[in-house]
């Protein structure tokens, strides 16, 4: 509750900080005086910051986003008709990136085969190169104007939430990769894993109900952050797949100075993000070994 309060000052602050009027941008500059005082006074524009704040403030606790200035409609309705868009391209991001990351972070760490973890090292360092909207337009070029294997613009279909997640996925998968290689590499040197081994547990066996279960709880308390990261990247790859998702509709809003949707946009994402961290936390001593009595020294 507190980080969401902060949350909400800082981004109130920073709209009103930054120069420009919205009222200016949806009248023009051919709008009168009186018609820019009236529109003004209408959205509460005139009053002090303090009393704006307040007003804010009183509505997010009854649920109250705002009224867009640009489309004279509630914020929270225009939010509520994107979000689950944003919500379906970031869950299969991340769900491509722990499944790359995960497969790639064991090949690198367990695979004795020079050539073999040389394509997955130098996969992990150019997807971590790569910017995002780089990939994107890669994707389109080879997968949708060459092959024509995926639709480069939403029609809502499932097949055009691949180019979209997958080149969202990529710096988080590579990212989630290194941490796997580099746990897997440490867990593989315990003494636990060797007495596995002893024991005659199959290398099957002690990669992954050993190894991979202990090596991954660093992957586990990231995905929170990650998951945040990828709804804020979701912002460049709705625009360059025409996503009409949370992400190119706050880029709208700040094109357009609309203080109640940047403002509602930010509040939004930045509760989703508390409400999956929390479910990170609650999920960590279900995965944590020692704490589920999983006792890594049974073969």
């Amino acid at each position: 509750m507190v980080t969401l309060l902060g949350v909400s000052l800082l981004s109130f602050l920073l709209v009103h900080l930054v120069p420009g009027d919205p009222v200016r941008i949806m009248l023009g500059d051919q709008a009168t005086p009186q018609a820019v005082a009236h529109l003004r006074r209408s959205f509460g524009l005139d009053r002090p910051l303090p009393a704006q704040y307040l007003s804010y403030l009183g509505g997010l606790l009854h649920g109250n986003l705002g009224t867009s200035v640009r489309t004279g409609q509630p914020v929270r309705t225009e939010i509520g008709q994107r979000l689950p868009s944003t919500l379906v391209l970031g869950c299969t991001a991340l769900a491509f990136a722990v499944t790359f990351g995960v497969i790639a972070g064991v090949v690198a760490a367990t695979v004795r085969r020079r050539v073999v973890a040389a394509l997955v090292n130098g996969a992990i360092l150019l997807g971590m190169a790569m910017p995002t909207f780089c990939v994107g337009v890669l994707l389109i070029l080879l997968f949708g104007s060459t092959l024509h294997m995926f639709p480069v613009i939403d029609d809502g279909s499932l097949r055009a939430l691949v180019l979209p997640s997958v080149a969202l996925a990529l710096p988080a998968g590579t990212y989630l990769a290194r941490l796997v290689k580099g746990g897997m590499l440490e867990v593989l040197g315990e003494d636990f894993v060797r007495t596995a081994r002893a024991k005659g547990a199959t290398e099957t066996r002690v990669l992954f109900n050993h190894a991979l279960r202990n090596a991954i709880l660093p992957v586990v308390t990231v995905l929170g952050l990650q998951f945040g990261a990828l709804l804020t990247g979701a912002a460049v790859i709705e625009i360059v797949f025409s996503r009409p998702g949370l992400g190119s509709y706050a880029v709208t809003a700040i094109q357009n100075r609309d203080f109640p949707e940047i403002q509602g946009t930010v509040m939004v994402v930045a509760a989703l993000f508390v409400a999956i961290n929390l479910l990170v936390d609650l999920l960590y001593p279900l995965i944590d070994p020692r704490s589920a009595g999983g006792g890594s020294d049974n073969p």
